[in-house]
């Protein structure tokens, strides 16, 4: 039976030892949560460090024995990988990038060697588990290479990768030195998943500047295969909170909690220690909210939470020291005998006494600088059940974009976050209660279960389309299939593209001219009456009127503008303009300047920047730095840009191959169609086809054509081998003339 392997740095409990009995206590975490009923159904297994250095052989073997009756498998790590794989790269170079501190990262190759080492463990540990139906889902950056590794040992693998924090935008992630190898790493997945779409984007800019894959749709084709890029914002398990707040334990601790306050209002703030939380600018806001607004002293106090986290890390250590500095010293400006201004817990609490807190908060005062998610404000939403209460809401956690009735504001705005504190506390409670049924009605919905049901599903998804778009090679057995039918049509249609398929690319465009092989080959094939023969290019007429025009054979140029029949001159059946084409021309002169052996062809309707004789490396840098600069350029416009080979093109988005071989199509009977291409380019060409079609793609790349062959000599071969009769025939003519002669 196929089974689900979650792999994670953590797995959903933490391995204790006291007096030499190993204990197991259960993790409480959002993704523990959301996955807990999945991964202990059927074979499923959750695969992930168990929380303690263990370096005893018999220790090992009975966490493997305990742990594989709950569904789990360790993978142990030695106190240097700790130091060097979490604590260091993970959390001190990845960590502080991805949350825009990149002043705090630390760029060490020894560090990163050891990252990479403990993503091979992990790698080699999955590998072992895992059978060729099962699906893999991975979790988080700690984990960034795994899915390539994976994808090398275990090919046709169903590999999911979800990011639990932002994905930085390309001028902070280009800042790693190691910034290639990371996005390569994440390719190998199926799906990669994200909490919002702007980390999504940010994640497809870094691909198509760094490595120099385009993407259509969040689908990024990696020449061998598809993957598709997505956004699923993560939930809570809404019923769980609810439940627990409604509680008779928990109604009781709030009583009890309550007492101590009198009829103060309760500002709450909950975050582990970290510097993306922005806990010094929240204690900073209420600080000179206490100056603006003396006439809520002794009438609000801020309970405020902070979870211990990385104490050994120096700047973990600072901000500890700043937030306490902070603290003391509002409380000594602003408390009386009966009042301080701050309640300052640093420890953790159970969840019936944080359901407490939630339930007695008037005010949520969650503004992280960034963050992927948060949950703390989901939780708080959950818990209040039909109580009033006000969320105020930093717009850099990705919260923000499902909580739009949460008073949201920019952490960096202290003027901002003061006077958002002062409207919070006098909000009428009506319309306290109808914010928060509103957004309690979205989070019910879009719960965890949603979240880890909406990403499965849509793994499932890539995973038939990928099958779909996978092409068969053309072999002997296709071959003979293909070449019966064509022997007995009374008609044929021919679709073959131009470069690519018929003639290998050249360094310069105006080398490919014909060669005598391929006239010979195409007078051949377009002479037999039962032949209708269009070459397809994305050429300038003139150039295909020049090398192909006298041939008796059809001829679409510039990707569909320009059509010629036989016995007919050329003609467009689009009425285009080509106005934007100074503007345009503007910005490759740049890009020509600025890169020595690249130039400009220009179309009728279309402008291509070339870059065949650029210097390996700067071509390719420079046709991202374009492409990202014409797709810029082009949005809300009818243009379209197709990064092609070695060239970069932009012409009007009605113009494709596909919709001018539908005028052969509609026009000609035929009972064999065979059509030729090789970039994508040519994908409108197979859409176009009927389903009986021999569709036929150059190199092994996905493509919804039906086969593949590796070459153009491939294309020529088999082109050879169906007219084959007709050149025998056609000698035995020319043999019978000269007899005659």
């Amino acid at each position: 039976m196929a089974k689900l392997i979650i792999v994670s740095n953590r797995l959903p409990v933490k391995l204790q030892e006291k007096e030499g009995k190993l204990t197991y206590k259960p993790s409480e975490g959002g993704l523990a949560t959301g996955l807990g009923s999945i991964y202990k159904e059927g074979d499923n297994i959750w695969i992930g460090w168990p929380g303690m250095v263990v370096e005893d052989a018999e220790k090992q073997q009975q966490i493997h024995e305990d742990l594989h009756k709950e569904s789990m498998h360790p993978v142990f790590l030695s106190e240097a990988e700790i130091k060097e794989f979490y604590e260091g790269f993970s959390n001190e170079t990845l960590w502080p990038t991805f949350h825009y501190f990149s002043q705090y990262a630390i760029y060490d190759q020894n560090l990163w060697e050891t990252y990479v080492e403990v993503n091979q463990k992990f790698c080699d540990e999955v590998v072992a588990q895992a059978g060729p139906e099962d699906t893999i889902w991975v979790h988080d950056y700690q984990l960034l290479l795994l899915p390539s590794m994976l994808r090398e040992k275990l090919p046709d693998a169903t590999i999911g990768f979800f990011l639990h924090i932002p994905f930085p935008s390309y001028e902070v992630f280009r800042l790693l030195p190691w910034r290639k190898e990371i996005l390569e790493g994440m390719l190998g997945a199926d799906l990669l998943g994200y909490h919002t779409y702007d980390d999504m984007r940010h994640f497809l800019s870094s691909v198509n500047r760094i490595i120099g894959h385009g993407s259509m749709h969040g689908w990024i084709n990696t020449g061998s295969r598809s993957l598709l890029v997505d956004s699923f914002p993560m939930g809570i398990d809404y019923e769980k909170y609810a439940t627990v707040a409604g509680s008779d334990e928990v109604k009781k601790r709030e009583n009890i909690y309550r007492a101590n306050f009198k009829n103060q209002k309760i500002i709450l703030s909950i975050d582990r220690l970290d510097y993306s939380k922005g806990i010094p600018q929240r204690l900073k806001a209420f600080e000179m909210f206490l100056e603006r607004y003396p006439e809520f002293h002794e009438k609000v106090t801020l309970v405020m939470l902070v979870v211990p986290s990385r104490d050994a890390v120096e700047k973990y250590k600072e901000l500890k020291e700043e937030v306490d500095e902070l603290v003391g010293r509002i409380n000594g400006k602003y408390s009386h005998i009966n009042w301080n201004p701050i309640q300052y817990f640093y420890r953790s609490y159970p969840l019936e006494t944080l359901s407490a807190f939630y339930r007695m908060a008037d005010v949520a005062l969650v503004t992280p600088m960034r963050d992927g998610m948060n949950l703390v404000c989901k939780e708080y939403i959950a818990s209040k059940l039909d109580q009033k209460g006000v969320l105020i809401l930093s717009e850099m956690a990705g919260a923000s974009k499902e909580l739009s009735e949460a008073l949201l504001i920019n952490p960096n705005d202290i003027n901002q976050l003061v006077e958002s504190l002062h409207a919070a506390l006098v909000m009428p409670e009506e319309e306290q209660v109808q914010h928060m049924r509103n957004m309690q009605v979205s989070l019910r919905r879009y719960n965890i279960h949603h979240w880890v049901s909406m990403f499965m599903d849509r793994l499932a998804y890539v995973k038939i389309k990928q099958l779909s778009l996978a092409t068969s090679y053309l072999d002997d057995a296709i071959y003979k299939e293909l070449s019966d039918s064509y022997n007995t049509a009374s008609s044929r249609l021919f679709f073959l593209e131009y470069d690519g398929a018929l003639v290998d690319y050249q360094g310069a465009p105006l080398r490919a001219e014909p060669d005598k092989d391929l006239l010979e080959l195409l007078d051949t094939l377009s002479s037999s009456p039962k032949n209708r023969v269009v070459v397809v290019s994305s050429r300038d007429r003139n150039t295909m009127q020049d090398w192909l025009g006298h041939l008796k054979i059809d001829l679409i140029a510039e990707h569909g503008v320009w059509i010629k029949q036989l016995g007919a001159g050329w003609q467009t059946m689009l009425s285009l303009m080509d106005d934007w084409k100074s503007d345009i021309r503007l910005i490759m002169d740049l890009y020509v300047d600025r890169t020595p052996g690249s130039f400009i062809e220009e179309k009728e309707y279309s402008l291509v920047w070339h870059y065949r004789k650029v210097e390996t490396g700067l071509g390719e840098l420079r046709a991202r730095e374009l492409v990202s600069h014409l797709n810029f350029l082009s949005t809300n416009s009818d243009l379209q840009v197709i990064d092609g080979q070695m060239a970069v093109e932009i012409k009007a988005q009605e113009v494709n191959k596909g919709k001018a071989t539908n005028h052969w199509l509609s026009t000609y009977p035929h009972d064999f169609i065979l059509a030729v291409g090789d970039d994508w380019g040519d994908e409108d060409i197979f859409k176009a086809m009927p389903r009986d079609a021999y569709t036929v793609k150059i190199g092994n790349s996905y493509s919804v054509a039906k086969y593949h062959l590796d070459s153009c000599s491939e294309v020529r071969r088999l082109l050879n081998r169906l007219v084959e009769p007709e050149k025998k025939e056609r000698t035995q003519e020319e043999i019978n003339l000269g007899k005659k002669a």
